[in-house]
């Protein structure tokens, strides 16, 4: 396609936020793939957002290089690092647009009007003023923002924490005054089950914002739990679908979905500002999937309390999953969990005060998730049961009002998964 074939969106026009992975822009081919894309939306006469993470694994080898160098690297110094993967994929992204005859430009979470609090690591988004890229889309450029990172009210660069791609594009979409946005990744939507481990999962073609929230704190990977929070909150429906095939995928939805097609509510939106709003979900215990992970630590610390584990972790901005208090009053003890946060970093901040901190490495974790299950005590009893009888011994057992959670050994989780797909999926 060239600059010939193309036609110039009107500030009119409708917008296309769009989000694309670190698999999707993994290389120069599938950058190209995707600025092409990109280029035939455009060519349908709409204006188009992409929020592009880093390329491949590139986070990942910033956080061994950091940990290499610093037992307790600096928080901000390590969003300094980090941020700078998504800069490189969206400057890579624009020059291949404008090598191909149409204009783009790369906006920094800042340029893109993106602040946070000052939590260095997992900060939250505190609004967005999407004055810049909206004058950009006006006149007809392909605006490429880059994900997992904002700017505090210090000027400083912060990052949302991993998968936090996800939640930039889901601002962006709110700040832009929009209903939806499609997140570009390598799954061709969500399953009951990992495909991988269970041939027979099924693809969803809807689900609630409630229900996914609990698949992805469960370690359903495919989006990061607190976008789907914050599309709940500003009724934005995500379309999560393959950056590779034309499938339909799955959309994430609202009570309310119109109007559609990226049409503004508010067609002069510029300035949102989040809440903590939180959905509930119907009184009912159909299990929706079962999601898990291949790994999840189990952490258990002796002669400190539930209040300043928390304290220590928070302060460094890591956030606790599941915590148990175990022992007794001579001799306390602390379990926990901390899904997505680096074990290294957990040690790291406990280590700040002076604890020692006992590692479970060798532990995965399977959940089955269904709204009201808290309310639905059959449900948790059928699933214990089933493992019991496999042979697969529970390690630490949670629940939430919408899913059950059970660690195993690592090397039991997928035959977890399939037993506990084949009793509540494949049999209902």
């Amino acid at each position: 396609m060239t600059a010939t074939d193309t036609i110039n969106p009107t500030g009119t026009d409708p917008i296309s936020v769009w989000k694309f992975g670190g698999s999707s822009v993994a290389d120069p081919e599938r950058l190209q793939a995707v600025a092409r894309r990109m280029i035939a939306e455009r060519a349908r006469g709409r204006r188009v957002v992409a929020v592009l993470s880093a390329m491949g694994r590139s986070t990942d080898e910033l956080v061994d290089l950091a940990y290499k160098l610093s037992d307790r690297p600096q928080l901000r110094e390590l969003d300094a690092l980090l941020s700078v993967g998504e800069q490189i994929s969206c400057s890579l992204a624009a020059m291949t647009i404008n090598s191909l005859g149409v204009p783009a430009i790369s906006l920094t979470g800042e340029q893109a009007g993106i602040h946070t609090d000052d939590q260095h690591g997992n900060a939250r988004l505190t609004g967005v003023d999407a004055g810049r890229i909206a004058r950009e889309l006006a006149g007809g450029t392909i605006v490429l923002v880059t994900g997992f990172q904002g700017v505090s009210p210090e000027g400083d660069t912060t990052t949302l924490g991993r998968g936090g791609s996800d939640a930039s594009a889901v601002a962006v979409a709110a700040g832009l005054g929009l209903t939806e946005c499609e997140i570009f990744t390598d799954v061709t939507g969500v399953f009951t089950a990992d495909p991988r481990v269970v041939p027979a999962a099924r693809r969803l073609d809807t689900l609630r914002h409630d229900e996914m929230l609990e698949m992805a704190e469960a370690g359903a990977a495919v989006l990061q739990p607190r976008s789907v929070e914050l599309a709940a909150a500003h009724a934005i429906d995500i379309h999560l679908r393959s950056s590779f095939t034309e499938d339909p995928g799955t959309w994430i939805r609202s009570a309310s979905h119109a109007p559609r097609s990226g049409e503004s509510r508010t067609s002069d939106r510029r300035v949102t500002h989040f809440g903590t709003e939180t959905p509930t979900g119907a009184e009912t215990a159909r299990v929706t999937a079962v999601a898990h992970r291949n790994q999840d630590t189990l952490y258990s610390v002796p002669g400190v309390s539930p209040a300043r584990v928390v304290g220590a972790l928070a302060a460094r901005g890591a956030a606790v999953g599941s915590l148990q208090p175990a022992g007794c009053v001579d001799r306390p003890e602390v379990r926990f969990t901390a899904p997505g946060v680096e074990p290294a970093e957990v040690v790291a901040a406990l280590a700040g005060i002076g604890a020692e901190v006992h590692v479970r490495d060798d532990l995965g974790s399977v959940s089955v998730v269904a709204t009201g299950i808290a309310r639905r005590p059959a449900v948790a009893a059928a699933a214990l049961a089933a493992l019991e009888d496999a042979g697969i011994p529970c390690e630490f057992v949670t629940t939430t009002t919408g899913r059950l959670s059970v660690h195993v050994n690592a090397a039991d989780v997928h035959d977890a998964v399939r037993l506990l797909h084949r009793l509540f999926v494949e049999g209902a």
